[in-house]
């Protein structure tokens, strides 16, 4: 099979403003530097700097948790650049403190992750959803994650707070399909990411993880980011309320662990 050439690009998005959360690390940097390298003016929204591509990334500082802080960094993305054509609800996390039975899991965990992985999505999109009417136009990508389809023990607050994205996504595209706003997801499997390493060993580690994709390795950001890009491009121009699953087969497999 003949490989792509290193660094080609897949879409051209030259023009395009293209507003990634969680762009410091993993995912998020990955889906940011594709649409950088496409051509868009990327702004980066995380409480860490991104790694740069060019002068195509530009960083602003933001608690995704705090609505202000929220509200703060969307006046100065459309201050400076005018328009927001694609939304990409990136950043979430999973504290290897809430790999518990949820009895067990502190308060302040749930309230953290509730704040950041969904109500986080919803700030977000409330925010970019009155620029993106005015022009008539625009996309939002919601990652959720194959935890959001399926469960495993002890991942019972990251798991159906994903699945709650996917609920998101779906009512989010009914209600604006008619006024040009397309909204869609993606639902990574075990991507090799710094937060993914974190919690190897709650999984089994990296091998007994690895195997529970059908196609026997973990995947990779750029395989993710390219996903993203073609949802947002005109190429997907007919699909919204979908949900994307970058997984290796894991749904096909039907589950994270081994039946017990």
């Amino acid at each position: 099979m003949t490989e792509r050439p290193a660094g080609e690009v897949l879409y051209r998005n030259q023009g395009r403003v293209v507003v990634v959360t969680g762009a410091s690390g993993g995912i998020g940097n990955a889906i940011a530097i594709a649409f950088a390298k496409s051509g868009a003016q990327v702004i980066s929204l995380d409480v860490i700097p991104t790694e740069q591509a060019g002068a195509n990334i530009a960083f602003i500082r933001c608690d995704v948790s705090d609505p202000e802080d929220c509200k703060r960094a969307f006046q100065q993305v459309i201050e400076g650049f005018g328009y927001v054509d694609v939304l990409v609800n990136n950043a979430a996390i999973q504290p290897t403190e809430s790999y518990h039975p949820i009895h067990e899991v502190d308060e302040e965990v749930i309230e953290r992750m509730t704040s950041v992985n969904l109500l986080g999505y919803l700030r977000r999109a409330r925010l970019a959803l009155p620029v993106m009417l005015e022009q008539d136009a625009g996309v939002i990508v919601n990652i959720a994650s194959g935890q959001a389809h399926r469960t495993a023990r002890e991942v019972g607050i990251y798991g159906p707070i994903k699945s709650a994205n996917l609920m998101q996504t779906r009512q989010w595209a009914v209600e604006y399909a008619r006024q040009g706003v397309r909204v869609v997801s993606v639902s990574p499997g075990a991507i090799d990411t710094p937060m993914v390493r974190a919690t190897l060993a709650a999984q089994g580690g990296e091998e007994a993880l690895a195997n529970r994709h059908p196609l026997g390795r973990l995947g990779k950001a750029d395989e993710v980011a390219n996903a993203v890009l073609w949802l947002a491009s005109e190429d997907a121009a007919f699909i919204t309320g979908t949900d994307l699953e970058v997984d290796g087969g894991l749904g096909a497999f039907g589950a994270f662990a081994e039946p017990y």
